[in-house]
C-alpha cells in the first residue's frame, strides 16, 4: 500500500496515518520528521539540507525528493508507505510521480481527508490544553464533563498562541491556493480517493480502511 495523504490542517491526516501505520506495518513518512532524521543521520541529502537550514533558507524540492528516495530505500518501506506533507504543489506532485516510477514504487492512491472548513475552524480554534492534567480538549467538541474535569483538577484551559482565528484562516488560505489543486491533479489520473473526515476518530478510520480495502 503506497499512498499520499491530502487534507487541510486539522483534517486528521496525522491521527489516521499513525493508526494505519500500526495496522498495516508500513511507515508514516512525514516530510518534516524525515528531513530532521536525514540531517541528524548525516545522509548525503541530509548534509546538503543542513547547510541550507543553518543558513536560514528553505530546502529545495530536489533535495527533499532526494531525502524521500533515501527514506523509501530503507527496509521498512518495501511493503508500502504513507507520505504526509509532500507533495504540496502540482510541480512537486509531478516530480514525485517521476521519482516513484524510477524506483518502481508507483502510488496506489492519493487519499483526501475531506471536511468542511467551518468544522476545521472549530477544531483548530477550539483546541485547549488543561494546565493541570495536560489533556487535549476542545471547547466546541469536548463534553461538558471533560471540560469540568479540568477545572475540578484546579486547571485552566490554555490556548496555543497560533490557534487564533486569524492565523488559522491564513493557514487554510495557503492550503486552498497551493495544495487544493493537487486534488484535481490526482483526480485526472484516477488516483484520488476521498474520505469523509467528519466524525469520531474511530468512525473516520473505519471509512478510511473501507476505502483502501
Amino acid at each position: 500500500m503506497r499512498i499520499v495523504l491530502l487534507g487541510a490542517p486539522g483534517s486528521g491526516k496525522g491521527t489516521q496515518a499513525k493508526r494505519l501505520m500500526v495496522d498495516k506495518n508500513i511507515p508514516h513518512i512525514s516530510t518534516g520528521d524525515m528531513l530532521r532524521e536525514a540531517v541528524a543521520a548525516g545522509t548525503r541529502f541530509g548534509q546538503q539540507a543542513k547547510g541550507i537550514i543553518d543558513a536560514g533558507n528553505l530546502v529545495s524540492d530536489d533535495i527533499v525528493l532526494g531525502i524521500i528516495s533515501e527514506r523509501l530505500a530503507r527496509p521498512d518501506a518495501q511493503d508500502g508507505f504513507i507520505l504526509d506533507g509532500f507533495p504540496r504543489t502540482e510541480q512537486q506532485a509531478l516530480d514525485l510521480t517521476e521519482l516513484l516510477d524510477q524506483l518502481g514504487t508507483p502510488l496506489d492512491a492519493a487519499v483526501l481527508m475531506d471536511i468542511d472548513f467551518d468544522i476545521l475552524m472549530k477544531r483548530l480554534t477550539g483546541r485547549r490544553t488543561c494546565s493541570a492534567t495536560g489533556k487535549l480538549l476542545n471547547v466546541y467538541f469536548s463534553s461538558q464533563e471533560e471540560l469540568n474535569e479540568c477545572k475540578n483538577a484546579g486547571g485552566e484551559l490554555v490556548q496555543r498562541e497560533d490557534d487564533n482565528e486569524e492565523t488559522i484562516s491564513n493557514r487554510l488560505d495557503v492550503y486552498r491556493t497551493q495544495t487544493e489543486p493537487l486534488v484535481e491533479f490526482y483526480r485526472k489520473r484516477d488516483q484520488l480517493k476521498t474520505v469523509d473526515a467528519d466524525g469520531t476518530i474511530d468512525d473516520v478510520y473505519a471509512r478510511f480502511i473501507e476505502l483502501l480495502s
